[in-house]
C-alpha cells in the first residue's frame, strides 16, 4: 500500500492512504490520525490501512484528489533518521579526488552518519540556503521505515523489521563539509533539511524489484531540467538494508518509525549517471584535472523519481527548488 502526510492537521500531518496510481487519497482517523501512529501499532493497524488501500484502488472509489504539493514527508519529524554510505563506489571516488586512501575496513563495516530529524521538508518545498557559495547538492537516495528493533539484533531479524520505503534528497551543502570534518565530530551545519518522497510503499509495491533488502531500480535525477544520472539501486550496494538496521542496533534499541538512509545511490558503470553533483565533479576532476559541473545556484531545480517497469512513479516525484533564505 502507499501512505503519505498532507499538510494539515498539526506538525506530524494528517495521514492518508494514496491509490496505487497516485491519483486519490483518503484520511482515515479511524484508524491512525498520523504515520507514526500508524508506525507504533503497525501489526494492528496495517490491516485497516491496506482495506482502505484496496476500496481506493477500485474505479468507483470514493476520495479526495491525491497533490504532491500539498504533502509533507511522510514522517514530518521521526525519533530518528541515520544515513549509510552502503554505495562504497561513491566513498571511493570522493576520497581519490582528494588524494586520500580509502581504509579497507570501509568495504566491510558500514560508515553511518545520525542526521537531524526534527524538522523535515515536503517533497515540494524549496531548498533554502543563505549562500550559493556553500556548495548545495542533491543527493538521490532510497530510505527504509523501520519497526521497533531491539538492541543486538540479528540482520534476519533487522530484514524483518522493515516497514516501509521512500526516496530521499538529502541536500548536502559540500564547501562547509572540510571545516566540519576536520574537526573530527561529523556533519552538522553541511546537512539541512532533508526531503523525502511524497508516498512512503509497502515493501511489496515493489513486486520482484524488492528482494527483501534491496530495491533493484533505477533512480532517476534530474539537475536544472536535464537528465542527470539512473544509476541502480539494486548494484553495487555494498551494504543492504537489513546490515544497516543491525549496524544501528548493535549498541541501542531502535523506535518505531526510525529512519535509515542508504546513501547516495553510485554505479560502478560511469554511463548511469550520478545521483549528486559532487560525483559527476569527482569524475571529471580525474579524468581532465578539474571540475567543471557547477553546484546548485538560487532559481536551479533538482527532480528524484523512481518508475516500476511499466513507467508508472511508484512514490511520486521530489520537485525542487533552491531559494534564497529571506
Amino acid at each position: 500500500m502507499k501512505l503519505a502526510s498532507l499538510k494539515a492537521g498539526g506538525r506530524d500531518g494528517t495521514l492518508v492512504v494514496v491509490s496505487k496510481d497516485l491519483q486519490r487519497c483518503r484520511r482515515v482517523p479511524g484508524i491512525a490520525a498520523t504515520m507514526q501512529a500508524a508506525l507504533d501499532d503497525w501489526d494492528a493497524l496495517a490491516p485497516g490501512l491496506a482495506y482502505v488501500y484496496a476500496e481506493l484502488n477500485m474505479a468507483s472509489a470514493e476520495g479526495e484528489a491525491f497533490e504532491s504539493h500539498k504533502c509533507h514527508s511522510p514522517l514530518p519529524r521521526a525519533f530518528q533518521w541515520a544515513d549509510g554510505s552502503a554505495y562504497v563506489n561513491h566513498v571511493e571516488l570522493v576520497r581519490r579526488a582528494r588524494g586520500a586512501q580509502m581504509p579497507p575496513e570501509f568495504w566491510t563495516d558500514p560508515l553511518m552518519y545520525q542526521g537531524g530529524s526534527d524538522s523535515f521538508v515536503g517533497p515540494c518545498d524549496p531548498i533554502v540556503a543563505a549562500d550559493a557559495a556553500w556548495g548545495v547538492d542533491l543527493e538521490g537516495e532510497v530510505a527504509v521505515i523501520s519497526g521497533d528493533v531491539g538492541m543486538g539484533a540479528s540482520v534476519a531479524e533487522a530484514a524483518q523489521a522493515i516497514r516501509l520505503l521512500l526516496l530521499v534528497n538529502d541536500v548536502t551543502l559540500r564547501n562547509l563539509i572540510p571545516a566540519e570534518l576536520a574537526k573530527g565530530f561529523g556533519f552538522l551545519q553541511s546537512k539541512p533539511a532533508t526531503a523525502f518522497s511524497p508516498v512512503a510503499v509497502t515493501p511489496d509495491e515493489l513486486g520482484d524489484a524488492w528482494d527483501g533488502r534491496r530495491v533493484h531500480l533505477p533512480l532517476r535525477c534530474t539537475v536544472r531540467g536535464e537528465a542527470f544520472g539512473q544509476p541502480d539501486c539494486g548494484t553495487d550496494m555494498v551494504f543492504d538494508f537489513a546490515q544497516l538496521i543491525a549496524h544501528m542496533a548493535k549498541t541501542r534499541d531502535l523506535e518505531a518509525g526510525s529512519i535509515v538512509g542508504s546513501g547516495t545511490i553510485s554505479n560502478v558503470d560511469r554511463s548511469k549517471g550520478s545521483a549528486c553533483i559532487v560525483e559527476r565533479r569527482t569524475l571529471e576532476q580525474l579524468d581532465t584535472g578539474k571540475p567543471i559541473t557547477p553546484y546548485l545556484d538560487f532559481g536551479d531545480t533538482v527532480r528524484i523519481e523512481m518508475l516500476d517497469n511499466d513507467g508508472r512513479s511508484i512514490f511520486g516525484a521530489i520537485e525542487q527548488k533552491v531559494e534564497r533564505l529571506a
